[in-house]
């Protein structure tokens, strides 16, 4: 079992190399695969490959992949781990409200069963987290989050990030420091 992240916006922001760079502090080099990737030295902390997975699975018509995908009518369970040899994540910056990209620009592009982490848009480090959590044991109902926080920008200035984050078990999001900072610099 392993994650697969195809990048999919049409250049690398530096908002995604952090989301990027906070998956694989997570959840671990080993357990991940980035597709999609042009320029291997933006990923140099993480393992790359230049196809998509479209191309992956022309390759190797026996692996079995599941898009995480927030249109599909299944939830992520833990026992999906047996289905499955690679769950895709699609990297890519949301919009609000969601538009269905990841329907658009992935499940639809290959053979695969769907499964969704929730109707909640997801930053792409907290549903690759979340994806790693359920894949190792846990329910989506044991998993705390903050939907739609408010971040202080500075005083007497706030923002609304209307995704869903991690809960940090005070009621706070779980956002990289990486993020913050960009989210502070009016990224």
């Amino acid at each position: 079992m392993k994650l697969i992240l195809e990048h999919i916006d049409p250049e690398f922001y530096e908002w995604s190399l952090a989301e990027y760079e906070n998956i694989v502090k997570i959840i671990g080099k080993e357990n991940i695969l980035f597709t999609n990737i042009s320029d291997f030295n933006k990923l140099n902390f993480a393992e790359c490959e230049k196809k998509f997975v479209k191309e992956i699975q022309a390759e190797n018509p026996s692996l079995r992949f599941c898009v995480l995908d927030p249109e599909s009518d299944k939830e992520l369970i833990s026992s999906d781990k047996e289905k499955f040899d690679y769950f895709v994540i699609g990297g890519i910056l949301g919009n609000n409200p969601p538009d269905k990209k990841t329907e658009k620009l992935l499940s639809s592009q290959i053979n695969c069963e769907t499964r969704n982490l929730g109707k909640k848009q997801m930053s792409t480090d907290t549903a690759s987290i979340v994806v790693w959590k359920i894949l190792n044991g846990m329910n989506i109902s044991d998993i705390k989050f903050v939907d739609d926080p408010e971040i202080e920008i500075e005083d007497n200035l706030t923002t609304i990030m209307p995704y869903r984050y991690l809960d940090d078990g005070t009621g706070k999001p779980i956002i990289s420091q990486k993020v913050m900072e960009l989210i502070k610099k009016g990224w």
